[in-house]
């Protein structure tokens, strides 16, 4: 592991904490998380070791996320593992047509899909509070396996910031869930897709296993409080971090696109 001086190790490990929150609650952790680690390694560092190791303690915190939810949302666990395995396939076609694809173009085209869905959760307010009104058809779940697996996976591996919101919205609309369980569903998505990742980031050897371990547990600790968070208080309140998430989403690419 390279030198980190202490207090940079104490302000990564909050900023795991609060985006193992935020990811719980609605998704969209890696917003806060990515980004901290690429600012707080070493000049010098390859960016790959900031992704590896975003994915090493990521894949925690959204592991205790889901168990949380499992425990006391209505998840369907094998429908939501179907739709994982769907997603780990298309972020791997995702990534690797990343490899000779600028996602500069496409970034405009996900700022205004945002700026949408935003617009239409603000003037929907009834989107995502009603409970699912029973299981879901054959038709549902293979529209959410082709959108929400292959085509959100596929998002994913190309470019992959907000894609746990994506995953919620995605299944809220799909599957008419209320924004809890399509919460808890996205975690097991995310669970699978976070894994082959970090598969391949741990095969090519860019991890930084010490520095991912103690943030893990900073950021298992936040996943886990923002899962009880949810299920405490309600759909209404993960529609308004959904809505936060949304535009500082669209803020950040805003920033990077024709600012930075």
């Amino acid at each position: 592991m390279p030198d980190i001086p202490l207090t940079t190790v104490v302000v990564l490990c909050l900023a795991a904490l609060a985006a193992g929150w935020i990811d719980a609650v609605v998704g969209g952790g890696g917003l806060l998380l990515l980004p901290a680690l690429l600012l707080g390694l070493p000049p010098g560092t390859p960016a790959a070791h900031a992704l590896g190791t975003n994915k090493a303690v990521a894949i925690v915190g959204t592991s205790g996320a889901a168990v949380t939810y499992a425990r006391k949302a209505p998840v369907d666990v094998s429908l939501a593992v179907r739709i994982g395995l769907a997603a780990l396939a298309g972020s791997s076609a995702g990534a690797f047509f990343a490899a000779g694809m600028s996602t500069e173009v496409l970034k405009p085209v996900i700022m205004v899909v945002l700026v949408g869905v935003g617009t239409f959760v603000i003037l929907r307010p009834a989107f995502g509070t009603a409970p699912a009104t029973g299981p879901a058809t054959r038709r549902q779940v293979l529209a959410a396996i082709g959108l929400a697996g292959l085509g959100i996976g596929f998002y994913d591996g190309l470019i992959g910031p907000g894609t746990g919101t994506f995953l919620v919205l995605a299944l809220t609309a799909v599957l008419h869930l209320d924004l809890v369980t399509a919460s808890a569903t996205a975690k097991i998505v995310n669970c699978c897709t976070n894994a082959g990742a970090l598969a391949m980031f741990a095969w090519q050897g860019a991890v930084l296993w010490q520095l991912a371990a103690l943030m893990a547990v900073f950021n298992l600790a936040g996943g886990t409080l923002g899962a009880h968070t949810a299920l405490k208080k309600g759909s209404g309140f993960v529609r308004v971090v959904l809505l936060t998430v949304v535009f500082a989403l669209v803020a950040k690419m805003a920033w990077e696109q024709w600012v930075a």
